[in-house]
């Protein structure tokens, strides 16, 4: 690689705290590899890499799908560029390629800011702050605070969007513990929100991970909800590997949603290396539905949180 080009991922920052390493890209804030005593706890991907499929990627001012691109807010009909042009939607918000800045930054730690601007779909100004904090102790927590610096009000939705990795092997092999109780049902071909359905109930219980079992070839990529949490509003989401290694995503109550995908992918080298786990403010397309949107007054802030950590 020629030194003086930058590397496609944006700026390098290395964190470090006992036996955790973690690496983060400035395109998109975007968490590049985690690592625990050598162990990769997400799927990683090269410094001088396109990053593949939002793999680690900061999601603002929405998370997963507006359908079609379109929507309503404050009356005014918007349209959005459609960055899913196989199904047709509007994918992940508009901070991913985004180029953020290093705010503060020690060997643990750092904060890193962004500007939405105003644009077509999106006439409003955010100033997003992203931090990921490493503690030797409880792993690597990622925190995400929106600021509508605009003169109106803002819809807003956010969630990160690692590829979980239990140890060696693919998916089909690996434990999952998933405790929700809905699953939001979606069309197969364009994954358009169809329904809330029991998980107990839907498919004949395929969605049912309340329970740990084995992924095996279950395809999954949806969204659930009515997750059981600890006295601390905390949820968590476990796949644990035949060998005994575990990796663990917590979420507090602001994210009333996860979404899981199971990463089937046409390329080889991709298919069902990871399992996305996505805690999310709202479900796909809440710009329509309103479900669990977030409205951002005029120099409101909100802020949502999730950790990662080998157990």
């Amino acid at each position: 690689m020629n030194a003086s080009r930058r590397p496609l991922s944006g700026s390098r920052i290395d964190l470090e705290a006992g036996d955790y390493r973690a690496s983060i890209a400035s395109i998109g804030a975007t968490l590049r590899l985690l690592q625990h005593g050598g162990r990769d706890l997400v799927v990683p991907f090269g410094l001088d890499e396109l990053r593949p499929a939002y793999r680690g990627a900061t999601l603002a001012p929405w998370p997963n799908r507006v359908v079609d691109g379109r929507y309503t807010f404050d009356g005014i009909d918007q349209v959005l560029a459609l960055t899913e042009p196989a199904r047709g939607h509007a994918l992940h918000g508009l901070a991913a390629w985004l180029d953020f800045a290093v705010l503060e930054r020690d060997a643990s730690r750092v904060v890193l800011g962004a500007t939405v601007e105003p644009q077509a779909g999106y006439p409003h100004r955010l100033e997003l702050a992203v931090e990921y904090a490493l503690d030797a102790d409880g792993g690597l927590r990622q925190s995400v605070t929106a600021t509508n610096v605009s003169g109106t009000p803002a819809p807003y939705g956010t969630g990160p969007h690692p590829y979980l990795v239990a140890g060696p092997g693919p998916v089909d092999e690996w434990m999952l513990t998933l405790p929700a109780a809905e699953v939001l049902t979606v069309t197969p071909d364009r994954l358009i929100p169809v329904a809330i359905a029991d998980v107990a109930s839907e498919d004949s219980g395929v969605f049912d991970f309340r329970t740990e079992r084995l992924i095996a070839d279950t395809f999954i990529d949806h969204a659930f909800r009515s997750l059981s949490r600890d006295a601390d509003g905390t949820a968590t989401v476990t796949v644990r590997s035949p060998e005994g290694t575990a990796t663990a995503m917590t979420f507090g109550a602001e994210c009333a949603w996860v979404q899981v995908h199971t990463a089937d992918n046409v390329d080889p080298t991709m298919h069902r290396a990871g399992l996305a786990v996505e805690p999310m403010t709202c479900p796909p397309d809440a710009f329509n539905s309103g479900t669990d949107l977030i409205v951002l007054a005029p120099n409101e802030s909100t802020t949502a949180a999730w950790t990662i950590a080998a157990v």
